[in-house]
């Protein structure tokens, strides 16, 4: 080994430590930290998997869908939150819009490309849509602030930008529907025109009367668009529901929704929520 060159001698010290590296910390050390984890923490560390009648079905810690074939939310479930992936593990991610994005872009069938013809829904329309959606499966109001009564984002585009409005439209009410209010500023109101480019106008969100009664945790998708859990409200406001679909008690679909609900991190860190693939499978339980 003496006699072969320097750099020669360099670089076969550097093919050691990498093989022995890799042998450490590629194939020694996980296989100590996936032994300790399947000892102490055997559950966790096999995914959290939840089994019913002897078959795998989910994760606890990871949202799901509770659809049939058709896509409509089987009423004898909770729901879950929404996901802006699809219930994908390999699509978790949000759907990065922002509280200024609230004007839809309205589908055009003679607009160029697909784009086009397919139309944008801005985050609030999408707020409006699920939020009526609830409401009228459970049986509430699905109403809110900044919503209209037909399930999109009350926003205004108004003409000129700045100064004395001249023209205003509904942007998110596409013709021939009526807008949700007849005047503004002294000015008739429009319908939204499929094709028609707004975007020089000045953008007016307009806050009604109407009081959310739907939790925001059911009509938002959360950071990970994967979220197991939903708030202690959206689980009440779902039990009714729930009871009367499968026959049971609504104190006993009540109990099991408390015994579902976990406390915050480490005692202070945010919301209780409840386990909605947990809860389920308690409620299967119950037949």
């Amino acid at each position: 080994m003496e006699r072969l060159p320097n750099p020669l001698r360099r670089h076969l010290a550097a093919v050691r430590a990498v093989a022995v590296l890799t042998v450490i910390l590629g194939v020694l050390y996980p296989l100590l930290v996936t032994g300790v984890a399947q000892v102490l923490l055997s559950h966790r560390a096999g995914g959290s998997i939840l089994r019913a009648d002897g078959r795998d079905v989910g994760s606890a810690l990871i949202g799901q869908s509770f659809t049939g074939e058709d896509g409509a939310p089987i009423r004898k479930y909770f729901q879950s939150r929404p996901s802006a992936g699809g219930y994908d593990p390999l699509a978790s991610g949000a759907s990065n819009l922002g509280p200024q994005d609230v004007a839809d872009r309205l589908p055009d069938p003679r607009g160029v490309g697909q784009a086009a013809r397919k139309g944008r829904v801005s985050l609030l329309t999408e707020v409006c849509a699920r939020s009526t959606a609830v409401g009228e499966r459970e049986g509430v109001s699905g109403a809110r602030p900044y919503c209209t009564g037909d399930g999109v984002g009350a926003v205004l585009k108004v003409f000129p930008a700045v100064g004395t409005p001249t023209r205003v439209v509904s942007v998110n009410q596409a013709c021939p529907a009526t807008p949700f209010i007849p005047v503004y500023q002294g000015v008739r109101v429009e319908c939204g025109r499929p094709g028609e480019d707004y975007s020089a106008g000045r953008t007016v969100p307009v806050r009604g009367n109407a009081r959310a009664v739907v939790p925001p945790d059911a009509v938002t998708a959360s950071g990970s668009g994967l979220d197991p859990h939903i708030s202690v409200a959206y689980a009440e406001l779902q039990a009714p529901r729930v009871a009367r679909e499968r026959g049971l008690g609504l104190d006993t679909v009540r109990t099991l929704i408390r015994e579902h609900t976990t406390g915050r991190a480490l005692g202070f860190l945010g919301e209780p929520g409840v386990n909605v693939l947990e809860l389920n499978l308690a409620l299967d339980r119950e037949r």
